[in-house]
């Protein structure tokens, strides 16, 4: 087979407006000012949104970004067919959530939505009269070999069409995801490694190279593409349930975990990142691709490799349940009837994500106790809110735009999120409206720990042994 000829007046579209294709294409769409850059969705809220001061997702930087380029080069659209039609280079941006039910229900991921994109970009190839070649770009996380299903399924119902199915995982960080766009630590993209797919490989990657350095930009085959992205959550993740479980060493025996992740972070091996203990990891990645990895182990026969990577998982659902049962034990092991103010209910600051929150198990350990909750996060909304929790809750949970009103006669109040606000709040101020003796648990090390015990405070924090006061534990 022939080579494919890409034509030098390059256009891109994106299936898929959320976290990852809309700040992703928005910083393409910038940084290659030539190339018309659509990002599509079913959703027409979501592309409302996209296309109005008010985005749907909140990114620091993003709004500057899409607001340089939107109308240029950039454009949102709901019409997907017409986007395929006229592109080169298609990315499928689409959700893979782990699947809830049949084979490898809880494990492996749900892939509906990426065999429904092949399908379309498929049929659209056989009803258009332009037959020129298509890059179809994995931007999803998605198992290794996908790929090659995708590429099954795009030969079995496309006809005419030469294309190429490349692996480009996205290794994002929300909060500083325009930051990790415009200085990547590396882009990988993955294809075939054929004379065809070699090209295609080239010719996204050049779209990159305009501002990424080439030695950042790295090539592989599909494989090793699409099994770094999951390796490199599960090493994060890794990192973050390691120190955690240290912090309960830490308050066993009255270390302090901030000097023992210090202690060993300046070692040059090791480095100093994902060393942070807190009440737990949250965010639509670690979670997911740390259990698809579980499951891809076990489909490989590989059972013990499994359950290392499921212990990952295991030790932050642990440490999650630890830090509410903390809670009810300091509070006289009881705490119904008693309001706790919840301060952060993103799955870290500056984002508005809840997905796999560590607010959402915390929250909903509290309510088993009966406690009563008022919740305050500056960028998630009430309705989310009431979405995670359920609205079956709604009686039991009260929601302040406010702070100070959340932890008004309150018993407690908890750290879930570490919005730098928060350090910045008045405690003396809090401590004068809540019931007495006034608890703070900090599940971020946030605080000045001692200023807060100074006020009057009795203060639990992740991984340090603070307390001694009676009735503390």
């Amino acid at each position: 087979m022939a080579t494919s000829t890409y034509p030098s007046a390059t256009k891109i579209c994106c299936l898929g407006a959320g976290y990852v294709g809309g700040p992703t294409m928005a910083v393409i769409a910038l940084k290659n000012p030539d190339i018309k850059v659509t990002v599509c969705d079913l959703n027409e809220r979501r592309i409302a949104a996209w296309n109005s001061s008010n985005l749907p997702i909140y990114e620091p930087g993003l709004q500057e970004v899409v607001e340089q380029a939107r109308g240029r080069n950039l454009f949102f659209s709901t019409d997907i067919d017409a986007a395929i039609r006229e592109c080169t280079i298609i990315f499928v941006s689409v959700n893979t959530p782990t699947k809830k039910s049949g084979i490898g229900a809880g494990e492996a991921a749900d892939l509906t939505y990426w065999e429904l994109a092949a399908r379309q970009i498929a049929a659209v190839c056989n009803t258009s009269d332009d037959k020129s070649p298509k890059i179809i770009v994995e931007k999803s996380t998605v198992p290794v070999k996908t790929a090659d299903a995708m590429a099954t399924v795009m030969a079995a119902s496309c006809s005419g069409t030469d294309f190429q199915v490349l692996s480009n995982p996205e290794f994002l960080a929300e909060g500083t995801a325009i930051d990790d766009l415009f200085e990547p630590d590396r882009v990988l993209v993955g294809g075939p490694q054929t004379p065809q797919g070699l090209a295609a490989v080239e010719y996204l990657a050049n779209v990159y190279r305009r501002w990424v350095p080439t030695a950042r930009v790295l090539t592989t085959n599909l494989w090793s593409a699409e099994l770094s992205k999951l390796t490199a959550n599960a090493f994060l993740a890794q990192r973050i349930s390691s120190i955690n479980s240290i912090s309960a060493l830490c308050e066993a025996t009255g270390a302090d975990v901030s000097e023992v992740a210090h202690a060993i972070g300046v070692d040059s091996r090791i480095g100093p990142k994902f060393l942070k203990a807190s009440v737990g990891f949250g965010g639509s990645c670690f979670q997911k691709d740390i259990l698809n990895l579980v499951y891809l182990c076990r489909s490989f026969g590989l059972p013990e490799v499994a359950e290392y990577w499921n212990q990952v998982i295991l030790m932050n659902d642990w440490q999650k349940n630890r830090f509410a049962t903390n809670m009810v034990s300091s509070m006289f092991n009881t705490v119904s009837g008693k309001k706790i103010a919840i301060l952060g209910f993103a799955f870290k600051k500056d984002t508005g994500d809840t997905r796999e929150t560590p607010a959402i198990d915390v929250c909903k350990a509290l309510m088993l106790e009966k406690a009563k909750l008022a919740i305050y996060d500056p960028k998630v909304s009430r309705e989310q809110i009431y979405e995670d929790l359920g609205k079956d809750k709604m009686d039991k949970i009260e929601i302040d735009e406010d702070p100070y009103i959340a932890c008004t006669g309150a018993h407690a109040l908890a750290i879930i999120t570490e919005w730098d606000a928060f350090k910045e709040l008045d405690y003396e101020r809090i401590y004068n409206t809540m019931q007495k003796p006034a608890f703070i648990f900090d599940g971020r090390n946030l605080l000045d720990h001692e200023k807060l015990m100074d006020i009057g405070f009795q203060v639990w924090a992740v991984g340090k042994s603070l307390m001694s006061s009676p009735g503390f534990v």
